[in-house]
Formats: C-alpha cells, sequence, structure tokens
C-alpha cells in the first residue's frame, strides 16, 4: 500500500487540452477553487497541448506551483512550447513512452509596415518572455550544452528518453486513473 493511501490522501484524477490562453487559466483557476472545496490533496493531471500564450503559460506555472495541492502531471502525447513551462509546475512529473516534449524561443508577427519603435517594442517583449521561461527551463531541467544550442535558434524536441535524462520527467509512467475514481475534464 502506498504512503499516500495508508494516510488516506485524498486524491483526483484530471484532463487538460487545449491551447494555453485566457481560458485555460480560468478553467484551472475554477478547477483548484473546486479541488480546494473537495479537500483534494494531490491533483493528477494529463495535460496536452501544443502551447499558446507565454503571459498565460507563466502565471499557470506560478499559480499551481504554489497552490496548497500537490500536482502530479502526466504527458501522454504532446506537451510543446509554453505548455512545457506549465507541466514543470508539477512536483511530479510523468510521461508515456510515446510522448514527446518540444520547447523554443518565443516569436511574434508585426503587422505589415510596423514602424521601427513598434518591431522594438515587440523584440524587446520577446526577449523578456525568453528570459523568463528560460529561467525556469534552467531551475527544473538540465539539458545538454547541444540541446541549449539546439533551443537558441530552433524547436528543441524531446521524447521520452530524453526527457527523463533531462530531468524533465521523474520517470516513464503512463496516466492511469483508478477503476471507479474520479475523473474531471478541466
Amino acid at each position: 500500500m502506498s504512503e499516500d493511501k495508508a494516510q488516506g490522501v485524498k486524491e483526483a484524477w484530471f484532463t487538460l487540452s487545449g491551447d494555453v490562453n485566457s481560458d485555460m487559466v480560468h478553467r484551472v483557476f475554477e478547477a483548484v477553487s473546486m479541488m480546494t472545496e473537495d479537500g483534494i490533496e494531490t491533483a493528477h493531471v494529463l495535460v496536452q497541448s501544443n502551447g499558446g500564450y507565454v503571459s498565460d503559460g507563466l502565471c499557470l506555472f506560478n499559480f499551481l506551483s504554489n497552490s496548497p495541492i500537490k500536482f502530479v502531471m502526466y504527458n501522454g502525447g504532446a506537451v510543446a512550447s509554453i505548455a512545457v513551462i506549465l507541466y514543470l509546475s508539477g512536483t511530479e512529473r510523468y510521461c508515456s513512452e510515446t510522448a514527446r516534449f518540444m520547447v523554443h524561443k518565443s516569436h511574434a508577427t508585426a503587422s505589415p509596415g510596423s514602424r521601427p519603435d513598434a518591431l522594438n517594442i515587440i523584440v524587446e517583449g520577446l526577449r523578456a518572455d525568453d528570459a523568463r521561461t528560460e529561467s525556469i527551463l534552467r531551475k527544473c531541467v538540465e539539458l545538454t550544452p547541444e540541446q541549449w544550442a539546439i533551443h537558441q535558434y530552433s524547436d528543441l524536441h524531446l521524447n521520452s528518453r530524453d526527457a527523463k535524462i533531462a530531468g524533465l520527467v521523474n520517470d516513464v509512467r503512463d496516466f492511469r486513473p483508478p477503476k471507479g475514481g474520479m475523473l474531471r475534464n478541466i
């Protein structure tokens, strides 16, 4: 019997999918509020997302990392871009053998005919976003110099084995809600 079960820790299982945006932030805020009211101590969350907005991902990282609930994150398919930062909020992290991760630098599209001062504002915002996300990556993950070099200029893809070596995941393990257990979509 696991230590959690022996101590009677109340666990629940959730799925979280889609774009990382203000709608997801709202859904997560509501879900955590309900978890707190329900006395959930450990929330197992299967994340499936190709990313979205940096500020929303950072908000979710900070919110979930500082929540009184222990979050155990799972990747059963793809967690990419800013969704990786969201995923890193888990105190424990797992992925399926066939899962993948992708991280990259921020990007934006300027309006045609943008003036130099407008372009400079966009560039400064991208640099600030990159500094914030890279700070979290460096605290949570140990990439090789070669992987950091790829990340500097391109998309860095990690399979389950690479993710385990880098410390992005604790182990390769599937999301398996217990039979008869509570499963909710956030």
